[in-house]
């Protein structure tokens, strides 16, 4: 690799990346050119159904554009040119520019500007509340802001969206009153401290979560299986899910939007080794088994499920969402129809790796731990891989 500086150039035509995110939500094909090396690329890219992606280091350009780099190139335009921080992206599209290569577009702030996307979209639900999902792209993470009679709640928050959850609620008329998690997360720092903390909104967590050991350094609030929260004349239920963790509590909204933390997803289940690895996998994807068929699947199949989490290979729903109904799942889902012993060998024998630094977030959203933003930005950096495998389960 050469030494050699490049120059940033400053009237390269260039992208925001809340306005990436949109082009790429209405469909049709375009090309990504990273110019990280590759290990940075490895898991942690822009990616989706139409993405058509290629990678090539910024220092493959330095000397110019090689006949390599050029066969390399998706066909796709425009093309955006992404790095880390949106500098060396910017080289490269203006060398590619003057190489005549058509329509290149850098990305602003680069890969630390897309993990600051959060799209929304509300769902179409048979309830009178509200029910807003938040999507961050960048890592798959799903949250969602339910919102009755000038009142709201926020179920599993980003800490780096917190200020948004709030502004979405006043958006709404609403004041949010309550921030709850789903269980103890392994992918991403939970907002519900800050927004305690910044905000004054009540805390609340599974009591089988608090369990676990948490260690807030603020008050907050539990609440077991059954218990409820009211937003005017509609009701939030804990339902105690475990499998992933072993304090995983869904919430009922309305008995009409199941918001399945990392449960269930729209095209896979939870993996069940985040809280006590391997050795403890077996036990939990067993009780996994028993919450899908007992406590889960068991509500009626016009239920709207929410998941925590959603892959590359989801699909979304005619509102925009990441929703399905249960009966859709269920249809879409073969490894729902497996036997128990069936069940738990199936879900062992394709697990993806660990979410990056999960044990550093799980400790962080124990409060075990304090982080500046700059350091949870940089642990929930890659994949959420809390899924219990890498492939949709569905045959959509």
């Amino acid at each position: 690799m050469s030494d050699k500086p490049f120059p940033i150039p400053d009237d390269v035509a260039s992208i925001e990346p809340t306005d990436l995110y949109d082009r790429l939500d209405d469909g049709g094909t375009v090309g990504v050119l990273d110019t990280r090396t590759p290990d940075d690329v490895d898991d942690w890219r822009i990616d989706g159904e139409g993405v058509a992606f290629a990678n090539v280091p910024y220092y493959e350009f330095l000397d110019g554009v090689p006949e390599s780099a050029l066969e390399e190139l998706p066909a796709a335009r425009p093309l955006y040119t992404v790095c880390a921080k949106g500098l060396s992206s910017k080289f490269v599209a203006d060398v590619l520019d003057e190489a005549y290569v058509d329509d290149v577009v850098a990305v602003e702030d680069g890969m630390e500007g897309w993990e600051q996307v959060l799209a929304s979209n509300e769902l179409s639900a048979d309830t009178d509340a509200t029910v807003v999902q938040f999507y961050r792209p960048s890592s798959g993470c799903l949250s969602y802001l339910v919102v009755n009679d000038g009142e709201a709640l926020v179920v599993d928050p980003l800490h780096a969206f917190a200020d948004e959850y709030v502004a979405a609620a006043e958006a709404h008329g609403a004041e949010l009153v309550a921030a709850l998690d789903t269980h103890v997360h392994a992918d991403h720092v939970s907002g519900v401290r800050t927004l305690a903390t910044e905000y004054g909104v009540r805390a609340v967590v599974p009591n089988a979560a608090d369990a676990r050991g948490i260690e807030y350094d603020i008050a907050y609030d539990t609440l077991a299986d059954g218990e409820t929260v009211a937003l005017g004349d509609i009701s939030v239920e804990a339902v105690h899910a475990p499998g992933h963790t072993s304090g995983m509590t869904a919430y009922l909204v309305d008995d009409a939007v199941v918001l399945t933390g990392d449960g269930l997803f729209i095209e896979s289940v939870a993996r069940p080794d985040l809280e006590d690895g391997a050795e403890g996998a077996p036990a939990a994807a067993g009780q996994l088994y028993d919450t899908l068929q007992e406590r889960i699947l068991t509500l009626p199949d016009e239920t709207l499920v929410a998941p925590g989490h959603v892959s590359d290979g989801a699909e979304q729903a005619d509102d925009g969402s990441f929703t399905d109904t249960l009966g859709g799942i269920a249809a879409a889902m073969p490894a729902l129809d497996r036997d128990r012993e069936s069940f738990v060998e199936f879900v062992l024998a394709d697990m993806p790796p660990r979410p990056e630094n999960y044990r550093d977030i799980i400790a962080t959203n124990l409060g075990q731990r304090a982080l500046d933003d700059d350091t949870a930005a940089e642990l929930e950096r890659g994949p959420n891989n809390c899924a219990a495998t890498t492939d949709a389960m569905t045959g959509r």
